[in-house]
């Protein structure tokens, strides 16, 4: 058996090498296109971290040729390495590279690199300006909001569907008045699923600070109604398609904008604090075509 083994030993050495040589090649390109990116993360996230999800194997897999792992800890091919991966980590390492570490508003070289990337990430336009009408900032701190009324006669349990929307949710409330444009519906009879999907992904937004507003109010008025918006947060790239359903908070609360406790929620700012830096632009979407809700990266930009 030893004899057998050995005389075949040559091959198994001819094939191994092969393995290697055919998927150095490919740690050579993934490292090539997205070497910025990668090399954030392996400096910002330890070790340890990086070994526990699928981060971490892209990182160990996308070494430089010089830090090569051994064959045996290879994937098959580039498909099975991104397999399970949430490229929205990759968004936010690439976000860390161009937005500003100081929540400030964005100079417009600022604006238009991120708003590139945005639209080319997520597949959609995404821009500071729509229709002549700009916000007064779009990176700015966001604070929890409460449940707003949907339609007369709403309450808080009408929110919740099951056991689960009521623990993640329940807990948040409702606000005490109506939002910026009323009811979402006239009456429970009329109440839509889109009117429901527009106050679970709620936005208050300083829609009384954009300049113009005050001599353009009607005009502005109707713009911002229900107004579709990207929402993400830079540090994780988790990402929120939601509407303007509400103006607010005040200046003096140091936040520039809410979000409904789903919104929140799914931005992985729900718990703490319950605020935030997020980017929060446009979506040019005259069809009505992008759904509301959290939304992952659709190609790599």
């Amino acid at each position: 058996m030893a004899k057998s083994f050995i005389s075949k030993r040559p091959h198994y050495e001819r094939l191994r090498k092969k393995w290697v040589a055919k998927h150095r090649n490919i740690q050579q390109k993934l490292w090539e296109k997205h070497h910025q990116s990668l090399n954030w993360l392996s400096k910002n996230i330890s070790p340890q971290k990086l070994a526990l999800g699928s981060l971490g194997g892209l990182l160990l897999l996308t070494a430089p040729p010089q830090h090569s792992l051994p064959a045996a800890n290879l994937a098959v091919s580039r498909d099975d390495i991104l397999k399970g991966f949430d490229q929205n980590l990759l968004l936010a390492a690439q976000l860390n590279e161009i937005v500003p570490k100081e929540v400030r508003p964005f100079d417009p070289k600022d604006e238009e690199a991120i708003t590139d990337l945005l639209s080319k990430s997520f597949g959609m336009k995404v821009t500071a300006q729509l229709e002549g009408i700009k916000l007064n900032r779009n990176y700015g701190l966001i604070g929890g909001e409460q449940h707003l009324y949907r339609y007369p006669g709403d309450n808080l349990y009408a929110h919740a569907e099951n056991t689960s929307d009521w623990a993640m949710f329940g807990s948040s409330g409702m606000a005490p008045g109506l939002g910026a444009w009323g009811y979402f519906a006239p009456s429970k009879q009329e109440f839509s699923q889109a009117d429901k999907e527009r106050e679970r992904f709620y936005l208050a937004i300083q829609t009384f600070l954009a300049p113009g507003f005050a001599e353009n109010f009607p005009k502005y008025r109707d713009f911002f109604k229900f107004r579709k918006m990207l929402v993400v947060n830079p540090k994780t790239g988790q990402s929120v398609v939601a509407v303007v359903g509400d103006a607010g908070p005040a200046e003096w609360t140091g936040k520039h904008l809410g979000g409904s406790p789903e919104v929140m929620h799914f931005l992985g700012l729900s718990h703490g604090m319950r605020k935030g830096p997020v980017l929060y632009f446009f979506i040019d979407d005259p069809q009505d075509k992008i759904p509301l809700g959290p939304i992952k990266v659709e190609s790599e930009a």
